[in-house]
């Protein structure tokens, strides 16, 4: 039988997989965290907004990773390594590393090891808000359709407010560099040997979601554009790539040095690299219809429509990209800049708790009826990524008490993450996306029932969970089986390899009536502290919450 590879780099450690094409069974995987920093991040005490990681703990994942994987796999009677057929990767995005011109990160150098703008500018950095804006500002003047794809606003979480923002506080850093690549794209060209910037193979999910690329216009966007920010960026421009594509494509093919690392066979080709929740969402089976949720930090949304079908532009989405996804279809990204992230700060941050502690509020959050805590909270602790796009919003709780306990916060909180995936999808249906299933993965998913119910029940939706347990690497080993011909194409290797699991969450009518009337709230807050509605009157919200609160408590 013939295997592949899927390699997923998340935000905190790199895992591969080890997945059987004909049915997808998962024979090894391998799961190394990154040594540096904390759980994995350079941060700075200075400014909260700084996320970074460390090339090297990338090399150090991959190779880690990959041979535990295998060892795992050798167990099962009748694998070897030289059944493996090909290799995928994934990663976080946008994570774009400034490397020289051998393609080597400046990280690797002793002269920039220690050095916080020569690190991988991982996709939660928020440092280059003002960057982000201003680029807003010039595109919405000068070249409006460059914005249209990405829902009419740029992030600071992109491609080119991050490096703009290198050039300005690291000039140095920025004139030392080559080239930018993405991490993505970085690892698959590692994989194949790669050496020369330029001739790294770009894959289109990273390009046209978050650095403006699009074969309508020439690929990337022309220097007079680039120059109107900063002539650095325009002379940059040449240094970067002219083409980027789809998972047809392969990224190379597995080079000598690193097949003799991984004891896997040379030449096997290397699937074009795609962010971890875009070969996530290949992973859960996505198809039209299909909203795949991957739940883990943050989350990220992702939706198809067949290529020869309009799409409309949708505001405050993060972007619609022709085979950013599936090969044939246009993908479309949305998602929350936390989620786990701010179950993690309550409980760990705030409450000094481990592990065990979220089971312990979960189990007491679970007895409390929608609306008995009188709370309601906004789910932007790490800024809105959709539909507002504003890193310069955080995190609120309204509506406690003296007697407020922590696991009614924790419900709140994981009731604002649901309030905020209901405006998400409410917005993509707005404009002609259908969306009549949803798909969770990830662990949360897996292993909290009472977020999937709350999901089911603010959002309206029945709430189905990925077969897998590591749906953005068996999305790349489902990509590479394509690219090695194990498969025909995309829909017979998500048939053969892919799977729900047989839980699912349906929505209770009765909790949906409370969380209209919550949501309807959470939409007044939403809009008012999101600068949608400036004029808007709060002063009924506490009272209403009161009222709600009351009648669940005397049920």
């Amino acid at each position: 039988m013939p295997y592949t590879l899927g390699i997923d780099y998340g935000s905190n450690s790199v895992r591969a997989l080890v997945v059987e094409v004909a049915d997808g069974r998962e024979l090894g995987s391998g799961v190394v965290d990154y040594p540096r920093g904390k759980q994995g991040i350079l941060l700075d005490g200075r400014d909260h907004n700084v996320a970074r990681q460390h090339p090297g703990d990338y090399l150090f994942g991959l190779e880690n990773s990959v041979r535990a994987a295998l060892a795992q796999a050798e167990k099962t009677p009748g694998f070897s390594r030289g059944q493996v057929i090909g290799l995928g990767v994934d990663s976080t995005g946008s994570s774009p590393i400034p490397v020289d011109d051998k393609n080597v990160p400046l990280a690797l150098h002793e002269k920039w090891k220690d050095h916080l703008a020569a690190q991988c500018w991982l996709w939660k950095d928020h440092t280059s808000y003002a960057e982000a804006a201003r680029i807003t500002e010039l595109a919405a003047a000068h070249r409006p359709q460059y914005l249209a794809k990405c829902g009419n606003t740029y992030s600071s979480e992109w491609w080119w407010s991050k490096i703009w923002r290198c050039a300005k506080v690291a000039p140095e850093v920025f004139d030392a560099a080559f080239s930018w690549v993405e991490l993505c794209d970085f690892i698959p060209a590692v994989l194949a040997g790669v050496t020369d910037p330029r001739a790294v193979k770009r894959g289109i999910c990273a390009a046209g979601h978050k650095a403006f690329y699009s074969d309508e216009w020439g690929g990337l966007p022309d220097k007079e554009f680039l120059a109107l920010l900063d002539p650095k960026l325009a002379n940059l421009r040449e240094r970067l790539y002219e083409k980027a594509y789809d998972a047809t494509e392969p990224a190379g093919k597995l080079c000598a040095e690193w097949a003799q690392k991984l004891g896997l066979p040379a030449g096997i080709p290397i699937a074009i690299g795609e962010f971890d929740v875009h070969y996530g969402a290949i992973g859960c089976g996505v198809d039209e219809g299909a909203l795949i949720k991957v739940i883990g930090t943050s989350t990220c949304d992702c939706a198809v429509v067949h290529a020869n079908k309009p799409v409309a532009d949708i505001p405050g989405i993060c972007g619609i990209v022709p085979g950013a996804i599936l090969p044939g279809y246009y993908g479309i990204e949305a998602g929350q800049s936390a989620v786990g992230d701010i179950f993690k700060w309550w409980v760990e941050g705030v409450l000094g708790g481990e592990g065990a502690l979220h089971g312990e509020l979960t189990k007491q959050a679970a007895e409390l009826k929608p609306g008995q805590s009188g709370l309601l909270a906004l789910d932007w602790n790490n800024g809105n990524r959709t539909i507002l796009v504003n890193p310069m919003l955080s995190g609120l709780l309204l509506g406690q008490t003296l007697h407020t306990t922590r696991a009614e916060i924790y419900r709140a909180l994981i009731e604002a993450t649901a309030f905020g995936a209901r405006a998400i999808i409410e917005r993509i249906r707005e404009y002609g996306v259908p969306i009549t299933r949803v798909v969770c993965a990830g662990g949360i998913a897996e292993k909290n029932a009472l977020l999937m119910q709350i999901y089911a029940d603010i959002t309206g939706c029945t709430m189905q969970v990925a077969g897998s347990s590591q749906a953005c690497a068996l999305g790349s080993a489902v990509s590479a089986a394509v690219l090695a011909g194990a498969h025909p194409d995309f829909h017979t290797a998500q048939t053969a390899m892919t799977s729900l699991k047989e839980v699912s969450y349906a929505p209770n009518a009765e909790n949906q009536a409370t969380y209209q009337q919550l949501y309807a709230l959470y939409r007044q807050l939403h809009d008012a502290f999101g600068g949608v509605n400036k004029s808007a009157d709060l002063s009924g919200v506490m009272r209403a919450l009161i009222q709600l609160k009351a009648g669940q408590s005397s049920d």
